[in-house]
């Protein structure tokens, strides 16, 4: 019965909003609203390879919400639920207490509901999260809308993860640890936006996802990368490599038509834009300084390496 205890102690209550059944059943029950879609997505975490061995379970269960509710996001649609698959060494109280603590703060914030999933043992920690949300039928941003033209912009400040990863205990671990979801963002770029993307796995790889849906080219001025003031104090080539090769940063990148741009900047937004670059006819990213072109060789995160 150790399973049905934990979920029990852990992970069932009343739920944040419209759900017809919840966790304690086979699945779980919703009734889709009139004129939307679903959208899905699921996200695997595992100990030592996404986060450190010692990280506080506070944090890891924010974080395995926070990046699923980012690609919810990242299509321009609105949370609501979620299913986390759990496996666990042995069963630790303290820390199952502390790792639903941040799980929950992270679903209240953004009003989502756990509704299911399982629990089991096994020899390495695994989360994995499943997230729905609902976007009005055809609104969805895509990778694939990019077009020639189009400005190409992100959120917040990028490479403070990478940064935090291998300065630990550095004031921007709470980057790492915490990541935002830009849920609010995402919502307000419905029928501005042509494509979109969150980044993961670095802003130049996930970039570079929607140039090749877009059949597209781009390029970036290194001068506009909006990068924290620990990363400024860092040479030209350290800051870029973090900035555009990082990942696990969760903000934001978009492209988007100059006029709408000027329409998304009249919107009361909960975090900054920054205009990093444009949509090119000819296939390819390239990077220019100052109005001079530069090369940059980057890296992104490797899932498989």
């Amino acid at each position: 019965m150790a399973e049905f205890s934990i979920i029990d102690t852990y992970f069932n209550r009343k739920n944040a909003n419209s759900v017809d059944l919840g966790v304690g059943d086979d699945s779980a029950l919703l009734t889709p609203p009139p004129q939307q879609q679903l959208v899905i997505c699921a996200d695997t975490l595992v100990a030592g390879r996404h986060f450190p061995m010692d990280t506080d379970p506070h944090a890891i269960g924010w974080k395995s919400v926070a990046v699923n509710l980012s690609d919810i996001a990242a299509m321009g649609a609105t949370p609501h639920s979620i299913l986390l698959a759990l496996s666990l060494p042995q069963i630790d109280h303290d820390w199952l207490k502390a790792f639903s603590q941040g799980l929950y703060d992270c679903c209240d914030q953004f009003g989502v509901s756990l509704i299911g999933g399982d629990t089991t043992q096994s020899p390495h920690l695994t989360l994995s999260v499943t997230a729905l949300g609902w976007v009005d039928i055809g609104q969805a941003i895509t990778r694939s809308g990019a077009k020639p033209g189009d400005l190409i912009c992100v959120s917040g400040t990028v490479g403070d993860a990478a940064f935090a990863l291998q300065h630990l205990g550095h004031p921007l671990q709470k980057r790492l640890d915490y990541p935002t979801p830009r849920c609010q963002l995402g919502a307000a770029l419905k029928g501005l936006a042509h494509s979109m993307i969150d980044v993961s796995d670095g802003l130049a790889q996930d970039l570079g996802h929607i140039l090749k849906a877009s059949q597209v080219g781009a390029k970036l001025q290194l001068e506009n990368l909006p990068i924290s003031p620990a990363l400024h104090a860092l040479n030209d080539e350290q800051k870029w490599q973090y900035a555009l090769a990082g990942g696990d940063d969760y903000e934001l990148c978009f492209t988007i038509s100059p006029q709408n741009y000027e329409k998304l900047l009249q919107k009361q937004l909960d975090i900054s834009i920054s205009m990093i670059g444009t949509i090119q006819q000819q296939h390819g990213l390239t990077f220019e300084k100052d109005g001079t072109d530069h090369l940059f060789q980057f890296n992104g995160y490797q899932h498989f390496a």
